[in-house]
């Protein structure tokens, strides 16, 4: 049974009441954040509010959904009304959102009780949670090693048992490389499945919304929930959304899997090639035949993304000048002078990085060098993988190519930590969906991940394949020995 599942049930036959549940959540967080650091702010009045509102209705004798009392973890890049939201960046340290995203109002109105917004790299750019102008987040597993990033808070807490299940956002990778590296379960949406409507936006046409959780059946029950259209969204896409626990059986009978060439021959951690052998054959005894595909443009995925994705960014974060929200620098002696150090000071490095890639990337004489070449190889990418699913029903490659490193290892040369997200952002430029979840570990006891690849709109066939994964592993099962 999920944890989702599992607190529902407690809930129903009065067990414990949504109150004891979230004040058990509360204290772990509280044991655990001088360690882990994974939230930025916790709402515990808040959440103990909407925990005794559940707590009313159970008496009342009404009948409550899945989600109603469940303790959830949000990544500090969703705006929630009334509630500060930073995207860990000194730009945005007092920010209070006026309006309420829409995947957290879709939880509000669901009955879900929010923990608090948990840390992330700065405006969702990196790989490693190092990024936070509010400090870096620890991995449950070795908290000297990172918990990947960028939503790096959400992995650490749904790993750490600091709340039942979390929302990410994934832009090259920020929902999977973490999940891998947390050793939980990781989902990114088909492009336009969940509305972007209240994400501050980082790279609009690669951003999308998506549960971090325990276990696949509870990674369903999230996507369910938050997935579905949003006339406030003109990306959102108009389709039905189905119940996705009904994907779930443990059997691949019939499922076709591909395996891509150029993910598992060389420059893997050995241990991870390893896991994802046995993975392949774990599948292979479960029903599923394997193909080996070709996806030949899979590698100029990385070169294209930091073409793409930087000039998104570019013009996504001109907003923050200091004129109308925000940091703002004093003294200035004019505009100008306002608007540059603003810029400077309420930046970190990586957020200036990028935005400087993608101003030279966009400016008159390099436009059709770098960005419309970009996004001509972007369609080829789109090929390969439409080529690939006509052939198989799933694609598998391993979600990163090592496990988690040592907190400080790669921040001083950021070309290595860009090829963390190596296996992660072709699937964000094709905006197909894509699942990790936990294949084994490595010899220090760091979790590896198995990456799963979706043909667009098929959420339905990677939880069948995960699930039916997760149940015949033990993977899931382990968890962080946390001293609290």
């Amino acid at each position: 049974m999920s944890v989702i599942q599992e607190l529902h049930r407690q809930l129903v036959k009065k067990e414990r009441s949504a109150t004891e549940i979230t004040q058990a959540y509360l204290e772990r967080i509280q044991a655990l954040e001088p360690t882990l650091h994974s939230f930025l702010t916790v709402t515990g009045d808040r959440a103990l509010e909407q925990a005794a509102a559940v707590d009313r209705q159970i008496a009342a004798g009404e009948t409550i959904g899945l989600l109603s009392g469940i303790p959830l973890a949000i990544k500090d890049n969703l705006c929630t009304y009334g509630v500060r939201t930073t995207c860990a960046s000194k730009m945005l340290a007092n920010f209070v959102p006026p309006y309420e995203s829409t995947v957290t109002a879709k939880l509000h109105q669901a009955g879900a009780v929010m923990l608090g917004k948990t840390n992330l790299d700065e405006f969702a750019m990196g790989s490693s949670t190092e990024n936070s102008a509010f400090g870096l987040t620890a991995n449950p597993w070795n908290v000297e090693c990172v918990p990947g990033g960028s939503s790096g808070g959400s992995a650490a807490a749904v790993a750490a048992g600091e709340c039942a299940a979390a929302l990410g956002s994934d832009t090259g990778g920020s929902i999977r490389q973490p999940a891998s590296f947390c050793g939980v379960v990781g989902l990114k949406p088909t492009y336009g499945l969940v509305s972007r409507y209240g994400l501050v936006a980082y790279a609009s046409s690669l951003d999308q919304i998506g549960p971090l959780a325990p276990t696949v059946t509870d990674a369903a029950i999230l996507l369910g929930a938050i997935a579905g259209h949003d006339p406030r969204d003109a990306t959102s896409l108009k389709v039905p959304v189905p119940d996705y626990t009904q994907a779930l059986r443990p059997d691949l009978k019939g499922l076709r899997v591909g395996v891509i060439q150029e993910t598992v021959s060389e420059g893997l951690q050995p241990e991870v090639k390893t896991a994802i052998e046995a993975a392949l054959q774990t599948l292979k005894e479960l029903g599923a035949s394997l193909k080996e595909l070709s996806c030949p443009r899979f590698a100029y995925g990385l070169p294209t993304y930091y073409i793409i994705a930087p000039s998104e960014a570019s013009a996504n974060l001109a907003r923050y000048d200091g004129v109308n929200f925000g940091f703002r620098v004093e003294g200035a002696a004019d505009l100008l002078e306002m608007y540059t150090q603003t810029r400077a000071q309420g930046f970190g490095a990586e957020v200036k990085r990028r935005i400087m890639i993608g101003t030279y990337a966009l400016s008159a004489g390099y436009y059709d060098a770098y960005y419309l070449r970009a996004q001509k190889v972007r369609t080829l990418i789109k090929e390969d993988f439409a080529n690939a699913f006509e052939q198989v029903d799933v694609l598998i490659c391993p979600t990163s190519p090592t496990t988690a490193f040592k907190a400080g290892e790669k921040t001083a040369d950021p070309l290595s930590m860009y090829l963390s997200d190596l296996m992660t952002i072709p699937i964000n430029l094709a905006g197909l969906p894509g699942l990790s979840l936990p294949c084994g570990f490595d010899a220090t006891g760091l979790p590896i991940g198995l990456q799963l690849i979706g043909n667009v709109l098929q959420e339905e066939t990677l939880f069948r394949v995960a699930y039916a994964y997760e149940q015949a592993t033990p993977w899931h099962q382990q968890q962080p020995s946390l001293a609290i």
